[in-house]
């Protein structure tokens, strides 16, 4: 199998031959035919805040078909089109049973873990050398071995090429506003970030019939693309000699309904709970921090009836939901 493999950190990928082993128990081989970028990916080659696991194979936002599966699999066959996903659901733990959470115990996200958890060994080599996996899924490569609680089995009329991001940051956005904001009809709602995730909470607010969608980014050339998602208004905080939550408080009589930070940036996090209204605003949290950052805020904030909320990839459960994202697609 053709794939391309990060030898070391921040140094070009290469194309090389790798020999990718038969699945194991539970294990399903992919044959992968798109793939996308993700900034993960990019931040995991760079690996300059994280343990580097090297040689690896990235890649993570993916969609292919089903080549084999080993001993245990029952619910995919060969053939079957899936979405590889970087966390899993494994229906077992009590993460899985719960209503609530999609954190799932034996499968959610790893990305230290260069190896399967059936023999702690990795499924690609080159002249019998490991080459190891990330999160899971490595999708820069033909085929791939994923975890069976780690596939998505998706409509077959689905366009893959298309679908494949909805394995990744489109419903980690979309999610973090349908299924966590919540807005109802007629809320105002910030959007922190206007890249992929920012766009895909902006269309979440858009579809729950948001009356206003304020989109904060530092980027201006951001914004026009935006208009497509649904926003209404920008705000640069760059335009502004007050702290952005001010500007957007002045905006909206006192604060948005629901705010949902997409960037990571501490500062961004701070302004996005601080800027919805009191009595009854919600900020969502999906971006991903620094590993030193620390979160203040005046415990007014939320005597004064703010709710600040965390989510991770949408609170989607990859199994039970991912294929119904791909549905509402197929329909809209």
């Amino acid at each position: 199998s053709k794939a391309a493999v990060a030898w070391e950190a921040g140094k070009p990928l290469v194309m090389e031959e790798v020999e990718v082993a038969p699945p194991q128990k539970m294990e399903v081989r992919v044959k992968i035919l798109f793939t996308s970028l993700c900034h993960t990916d990019v931040y995991f080659w760079e690996a300059k805040g994280q343990t580097p696991v090297f040689p690896r194979i990235l890649g993570h936002e993916a969609g292919g078909i089903v080549e084999s599966v080993g001993e245990g699999v029952t619910e995919l066959k060969p053939g079957d089109h899936v979405l590889p996903i970087f966390t899993g659901e494994c229906k077992e733990c009590a993460h899985c049973k719960s209503e609530e959470s999609n954190m799932c115990d034996l499968l959610r996200i790893n990305t230290d873990r260069g190896v399967m958890l059936n023999d702690g060994k990795s499924r690609f080599s080159i002249n019998g050398k490991p080459i190891f996996h990330f999160v899971g899924t490595s999708t820069f490569s033909e085929y791939t071995v994923v975890h069976v609680g780690c596939l998505a089995k998706i409509n077959p009329e689905a366009p893959l090429d298309k679908v494949c991001i909805l394995s990744c940051g489109i419903s980690t956005g979309f999610g973090a506003t349908v299924n966590v904001a919540k807005p109802k009809k007629g809320h105002t709602v910030a959007i922190f970030g206007l890249g992929a995730v920012g766009l895909a909470a902006a269309e979440g607010a858009r579809v729950s019939g948001a009356s206003r969608i304020i989109g904060v980014d530092l980027v201006s050339s951001r914004f026009e693309a935006a208009k497509k998602f649904g926003v209404t208004d920008f705000v640069n905080p760059k335009d502004h000699n007050k702290p952005v939550q001010e500007v957007i408080a002045e905006m909206t009589n006192g604060g948005v309904d629901r705010s949902v930070e997409c960037t990571g940036n501490i500062q961004a996090m701070i302004s996005a709970f601080e800027c919805v209204h009191d009595g009854w605003g919600v900020a969502v949290l999906v971006g991903v921090p620094n590993k030193d950052d620390s979160f203040k805020t005046h415990p007014m904030n939320f005597l004064n009836e703010r709710t600040s909320k965390g989510t991770f990839f949408g609170n989607y459960k990859p199994r039970t939901d991912i294929p119904l994202v791909v549905e509402k697609y197929m329909n809209k």
